[in-house]
């Protein structure tokens, strides 16, 4: 079975205008750093969902 990565360790690999690429130490993805704070958004209110 594969699990998702959740990004737990990303280093800043590109800048460009006011936009800011990340890839994750662990899978090796590279994306914007809004994709990933959208992400981290998006668990947080899955783990609310689930307590409530």
């Amino acid at each position: 079975m594969n699990t998702v990565c959740k990004h737990p360790k990303v280093r800043v690999v590109a800048r460009e205008d006011d936009v800011e690429f990340v890839e994750c130490l662990d899978c090796g993805e590279v994306f914007d750093s809004n994709e990933f704070r959208d992400m981290a958004i998006e668990d947080t209110e899955d783990e609310e969902e689930e307590t409530a």
